[in-house]
């Protein structure tokens, strides 16, 4: 069966069972519909007793690692083997939905349902923040236009683009303001998909409504005609927008395939932002269950590092494991197989593409975690392949884990639930961040380009020179750095499989996010409003009379 037609022959629990699992009142949450609630945030501890398990991956190869399908299964093998655990999960967004890479609730007998509901509208909370993020863009172009009420903008700063949750490459690059003196002051622009929104990061790394309504306000737009920063709070519209948010805070309540609680919230870009859920969705978990199992987007050199380096470091909290995903296909892939021939045995190109996976747990060391190795197992794995893999371990002193969660669900998991067990309940790990925020910022990009990606050193292009003296003079040095990098390399060039050697990292330019608190570094060519490829998903994709979707995979 497809994924979809393994979700809708599931029957699922009442969303008030899933809460009583959780320990929660089910008067205290918000109904949407039979299997979907809104959390109260009163039911976050102010120090959550919990155990954190992130599950990260090698470099992501068009065959795919399977983070989410790993972390469904982790928290389904957990409970079964009688943990009280809980999985918290980001929102997929609407535009790899119908373009090409499908949903992101997991996959075979290891999934988060309703299904077609997460991948689809789900509560609104990305129409939430595309309204909020757009309030600010409609607010800053009416000042502009503004004779009574100006701020003196000058339109050719103004860094604040609109967002939609959908790929349309064609609005990419647009002007705004034709038609005449009464259709606003004309203007370059343009939009970037609604997870790529500063909004989104904010959101998910604000700490409560206060916090998040401080963050709002801290959003650079740009600068008036006599070079003075403009920020949202000097267009008085952040209340607005937090009032815009009011809902999205609160994480969701959904369910695993086997009945077990699932917290979905969020939905942050891993090459772009810090590509993780909320905080608040992470808290939430850490007070209502014994052990909370999360992901962080694409391989451990973008999602892992910035949840260890921002998240971690901005809401204190501290993972006792880490999961590393990883496919006999995909260590094939970075040792120079075709993609089409990734199905046929080829110790030798694993071989060669296992200094991918040792280079990343160089990296999980260095923030001193110790991590188990999670085989996600196809049917076409070879038992030497297998064999492979779990040698490398041994040499390398990491545990080993042959992971069936997608044939097997928890089943498949439970193996590995021991392997996470055994490393928490030895306090083995000892999470320490890679650099102290407090350090310039060309010292915290020269770190992760050497330490984590494994460059000889950075280059800057003049832009990117002019931007470090515009953090500078705005007081801005102590932010975190959120790099923007190809999730297909451990470089910045998509080209470089397995694990370069002998190349430099090429910062293009700086973006500030004051408000969700890092800047982005940019390097190479990052789509922030990506394109729909010639045969998208939404081609695939129908609903029949009775109201059953069909083709979502």
């Amino acid at each position: 069966m497809t994924d979809l037609e393994i979700a809708q022959k599931a029957q699922l629990k009442h969303i008030n069972d899933i809460a009583s699992k959780l320990g929660l009142d089910t008067e205290t949450i918000d109904h949407y519909g039979r299997y979907k609630a809104k959390l109260p945030l009163s039911a976050i501890d102010e120090s959550p007793k919990g155990n954190l398990i992130l599950v990260s991956a090698i470099s992501p190869t068009p065959a795919g690692e399977g983070k989410t399908t790993m972390s469904i299964g982790l928290t389904e093998g957990l409970n079964r083997i009688g943990k009280n655990a809980c999985v918290v999960l980001r929102e997929p967004s609407l535009g790899p939905v119908f373009g090409i890479k499908g949903g992101a609730t997991g996959g075979g007998y290891s999934q988060v349902l309703p299904m077609e509901d997460i991948n689809l509208h789900f509560t609104g909370d990305f129409s939430a923040i595309e309204k909020a993020h757009n309030l600010l863009s409609a607010a800053i172009d009416n000042n502009i236009q503004s004779r009574t009420n100006s701020l003196g903008i000058d339109p050719r700063t103004v860094v604040w683009k609109r967002v939609m949750d959908m790929n349309d490459r064609s609005l990419r690059h647009i002007i705004v303001g034709l038609g005449g003196t009464t259709s606003g002051v004309p203007r370059e622009t343009g939009f970037d998909i609604t997870a790529a929104s500063e909004v989104m990061a904010i959101l998910c790394l604000s700490d409560d409504r206060k916090d998040l309504k401080r963050r709002l306000g801290s959003i650079f737009v740009g600068y008036t005609f006599d070079k003075q920063p403009i920020y949202a709070r000097d267009l008085k519209v952040e209340g607005a927008m937090a009032a815009l948010l009011k809902d999205a805070i609160r994480p969701n309540l959904v369910q695993t395939l086997e009945g077990n609680p699932a917290i979905i919230h969020g939905g942050p870009f891993a090459n772009i932002a810090q590509g993780t859920n909320t905080v608040i969705a992470t808290r939430m978990g850490l007070s209502l269950a014994d052990y909370t199992v999360t992901e962080a987007g694409f391989g451990f050199d973008l999602g892992g590092e910035k949840f260890l380096d921002i998240k971690c470091q901005s809401a204190g909290l501290k993972p006792k494991a880490l999961v590393m995903t990883t496919t006999i296909r995909a260590l094939k892939y970075h040792g120079g197989a075709p993609l089409a021939d990734l199905t046929e045995p080829n110790v030798a190109a694993l071989e060669k593409g296992l200094p991918n996976l040792e280079k990343h747990l160089e990296n999980v060391a260095q923030f001193g975690l110790v991590p188990v190795i999670a085989i996600n197992r196809f049917k076409t794995d070879s038992d030497e392949e297998i064999a492979v893999i779990k040698e490398a371990g041994e040499r390398l002193g990491v545990r080993v884990a042959l992971a069936e969660v997608w044939a097997k669900g928890g089943e498949g998991a439970e193996d590995l639930a021991r392997a996470v067990i055994d490393i928490i309940e030895g306090g083995d790990s000892d999470f320490q961040p890679l650099y102290e925020w407090s350090a310039g910022v060309e010292e915290k990009i020269h770190t992760l380009a050497t330490k984590i990606y494994g460059a000889d050193g950075v280059d800057y292009s003049a832009k990117a020179r002019k931007n470090l003296k515009t953090i500078s003079a705005l007081g801005l040095e102590g932010l975190p750095v959120c790099v923007a990098k190809t999730q297909k390399s451990l470089s910045d060039n998509a080209k470089l499989l397995g694990r370069p050697t002998g190349f430099r990292i090429t910062v293009r330019e700086i973006e500030i996010a004051a408000g969700a608190g890092f800047l982005v570094p940019i390097t190479g060519d990052i789509m922030r409003m990506p394109g729909l490829p010639a045969h998208p998903a939404a081609e695939r994709m129908d609903i029949s009379e009775e109201g059953v979707v069909e083709g979502l995979f």
